[in-house]
């Protein structure tokens, strides 16, 4: 079974603890922040299917945070928690790219069955032709274009490279890499995560891309334009 990693970010200690406890009983792994620096900061470094995020916290408070994720192409489902309840509100999160937006005080199943909701949505409503600097990457065909150049991708391949493409400047490590590429196939060993990416830099240099997949040290790999 593929266990979700939720990010909360909620600067009431109390309230972060009891979410942290209540979403690990149903089989989340959960990192959790007080303000909104730390949040945008895991955000933009972490690997997370989905964001819980308060709107009113130190540092920075929630609506920049997604704005600032969201203007950087990151576009991990967050969902946003407030005491206000206003219509305008709700609009500004929503403007600012939010999935779905919960008032406080609220019940923790319903937001849980919320965030299990907006993950489903997330899934479905993928878009098959992707860009990220100056590479564009149709899903359908596994073609990898740069200006005039392409090259065809193998199937392993266009599903690592499809991850990275979905989330570009986050670093996956090498074992998420092969829980959602492989599915922890039992003939694969994690060798062939690094064969991959050798594979597309190698694929990506043929076209004359200046994207790149870095290696971070301890941590796993992350998709970058050399230019930005």
């Amino acid at each position: 079974m593929i266990v979700m990693r939720l990010l909360i970010a909620e600067d009431e200690p109390d309230l972060a603890e009891a979410l942290a406890v209540f979403f690990e009983k149903n089989r989340f792994t959960v990192d959790t922040v007080g303000d909104g620096f730390s949040a945008y900061e895991y955000a933009c470094c972490g690997e997370y299917d989905a964001i819980i995020l308060d709107v009113m916290m130190p540092k920075m408070d929630g609506i920049e945070v997604l704005r600032k994720l969201r203007a950087e192409g990151n576009q991990t489902p967050v969902m946003m928690l407030t005491a206000k309840a206003r219509t305008d509100d709700r609009i500004t999160g929503f403007d600012a790219g939010a999935d779905d937006y919960l008032p406080k005080p609220f019940e923790p199943d319903e937001l849980i069955s919320r965030v299990r909701a907006m993950l489903r949505r997330s899934g479905e409503y993928k878009p098959t032709v992707m860009s990220f600097g100056d590479i564009t990457l149709d899903t359908n065909t596994g073609e990898l274009v740069c200006g005039g150049k392409s090259v065809r991708l193998s199937g392993k391949e266009l599903q690592v490279m499809e991850l990275f493409m979905r989330s570009p400047k986050i670093v996956f490590s090498a074992e998420r890499i092969m829980q959602r590429a492989w599915d922890w196939d039992s003939d694969a060993e994690i060798n062939v995560v690094w064969v991959h990416i050798s594979n597309l830099r190698k694929k990506l240099k043929s076209i004359g891309s200046d994207v790149t997949i870095r290696a971070n040290r301890g941590l796993g790999y992350i998709l970058e334009a050399e230019n930005d």
